[in-house]
């Protein structure tokens, strides 16, 4: 049986509906099942499963096409597993956010012909010359005089990239906040714009970033904003306007506001910045287009009070679960016989010797959880395996793919909350969002 905390289950046909066939997708040498408990039931996996819906990934990507309207660039440090490239290629979404030559390498494996774009600030001179000459990468990012001058020298002065000046701007609600390690101050950046415009006779353009899981739409168009005066304050009209990510995602006790009003707010942002008619809009989601897509599988091994010892913990999947106290939607699945009906909350510790590898949750699940029962842990697909490391020897992770719907969905696949009973010390992450009606778009 399957026990969850409150979510209600939905059907597969939900799941699938209007997807279509997923055969080009490449995923056909991996282990499919209905459900993780029909993987749980076949048998009992002894190292944590990935479980992974291609399926939600799709619909996600298609979203994008349809509502954004501009360049999707899919931001690939959220997932890099092959089989998420290959997934968003098949669906349209075929540009790419790269940090690194890793990234461009898997991309030009999995997305061949895809676009690339560099928009890591602050990258070697050899990973520059890689991705201009190996790998035809045209468009990258910087935040000072000095990578731009980097850029030119390792590209031999090419007049042929898109250059990009990543701007700070001040956001606000945003659950991770990216503000302090990049970004150009907007009033000190009309030197560096003038400087990009007349070092390529290609795009010119200005990128920022909200912040991760943002729960405001108005934080768009605000930081646009300050783009559209930082130009002005230069004197030179910006090709690209690349709204960068924070688009948001459903977990419990983190419900942001339809991804319409995203829309909507750059769209208003767009409409008000001093841009000329051929100005191009992009954006670089990540979460938003992948934490669907994956839920980790992992067993019980100890029960010790109101702690559960999981082989995964933060050095694995579940680094949000532990550093932000994110309490993912949990469900507990056991092959034989019936879960009490009664909830209780729950701490997650993983197996590595680190005290600090803690997951305080609370993960409401049934009162006699024992030894030898899996927990899924739902929306791990942004920045779950993407972030596993090796510590103690733990960390192998398998992968397999299964048909359900994800617990949660901001793309009706299933409900956008995730009833959990409520305690006075529940340590529920809240976040509040803008009270701003949905306006008409421009």
């Amino acid at each position: 049986m399957s026990h969850g905390s409150g979510g209600p289950e939905v059907l597969k046909s939900a799941a699938n509906a209007g997807l279509g066939l997923t055969a080009s997708r490449g995923l056909r040498e991996l282990p499919t099942y209905h459900t993780p408990l029909d993987l749980v039931r076949e048998r009992s996996p002894e190292r944590p499963v990935a479980l992974v819906r291609p399926d939600a990934v799709a619909l996600a990507a298609r979203w994008f096409q349809d509502k954004f309207k501009g360049d999707v660039f899919y931001a690939v440090k959220a997932n890099p597993s092959p089989w998420v490239i290959s997934t968003l290629a098949a669906n349209g979404v075929t540009a790419f956010d790269v940090a690194s030559i890793p990234e461009i390498e898997l991309v030009a494996a999995h997305a061949p012909g895809g676009r690339m774009a560099f928009m890591h600030p602050v990258k070697s001179r050899a990973a520059i010359a890689c991705a201009y000459a190996d790998h035809g990468v045209r468009t990258f990012a910087f935040d000072t005089l000095e990578e731009l001058e980097k850029i030119q020298d390792a590209t031999g002065r090419a007049k042929d990239l898109n250059l990009l000046v990543r701007l700070a701007v001040e956001a606000s609600g945003a659950a991770y906040s990216l503000a302090g390690k990049f970004g150009v101050d907007a009033r000190e950046a009309p030197p560096l714009l003038l400087a990009a415009r007349r070092a390529t006779d290609e795009l010119m353009g200005v990128s920022f970033h909200v912040g991760s899981q943002c729960m405001r739409p108005s934080a768009f168009p605000a930081a646009m904003a300050q783009a559209s005066r930082a130009l002005v304050r230069a004197g030179v009209f910006a090709d690209v306007v690349d709204v960068g990510g924070g688009f948001p995602s459903a977990y419990p006790g983190m419900v942001p506001p339809d991804l319409d009003e995203y829309i909507a707010a750059i769209d208003r942002g767009f409409s008000e910045m001093m841009v000329h008619e051929t100005t191009e809009l992009w954006c670089e989601p990540g979460r938003a287009l992948v934490a669907e897509g994956s839920s980790l599988l992992t067993r019980v091994e100890l029960k010790k009070g109101d702690a559960l010892y999981l082989n995964d913990g933060s050095y694995g999947s579940l680094f949000d679960a532990a550093h932000t106290k994110w309490p993912f939607p949990v469900k507990l699945h056991r092959p034989d016989g019936e879960a009490s009906p009664t909830l209780r909350p729950f701490r997650f510790f993983g197996p590595t010797c680190d005290s600090q590898d803690m997951m305080p949750g609370p993960f409401w699940l049934p009162e006699d959880v024992s030894e030898g029962d899996f927990v899924e842990i739902g929306m791990l697909g942004a920045y779950g395996v993407a972030m596993t490391t090796r510590f103690n020897g733990f960390g192998d992770v398998e992968t397999c793919e299964v048909e359900d719907a994800p617990m949660m969905s901001m793309f009706g696949l299933a409900p956008r909350t995730f009833a959990t009973p409520r305690t006075e010390s529940a340590n529920v992450v809240k976040l509040s969002r803008a009270r701003s009606k949905r306006r008409r778009r421009k």
